[in-house]
């Protein structure tokens, strides 16, 4: 099953670190298999929205994510971004698509 990383930048406090970070994170991440499908700050916010910025990268399952995270290419791109922000980071698993509804 798809699985979805959502990474919301609550607070960046050195844009030199993330700067760094995000030099080897986009590799790291690619390179175990996701692909990045949205990020930036928001086009619009709603509700208890944010103008945060936003990342979402697709993996092919929550156990290929998982291992995006904990490899030593994306550890390495941790070390660099070394509390120049703070950020929320969840991976959560895609669903089945809707199947349509026959019409007469």
């Amino acid at each position: 099953m798809t699985a979805y990383w959502i990474s919301t930048y609550v607070e960046i406090t050195d844009e030199a670190k993330l700067a760094a970070y995000a030099d080897l994170a986009g590799p790291a991440l690619t390179g175990a298999g996701g692909t990045f499908l949205a990020r930036g700050l928001p086009a619009a916010v709603y509700e208890a929205g944010q103008e945060t910025r936003s990342v979402l990268i697709e993996f092919p399952t929550v156990d290929a994510a998982r291992a995006a995270h904990d490899s030593p290419a994306y550890q390495e791109a941790l070390a660099a971004l070394d509390g120049g922000a703070v950020r929320d980071l969840r991976i959560v698993e895609g669903i089945e698509p809707a199947t349509p509804i026959d019409r007469p």
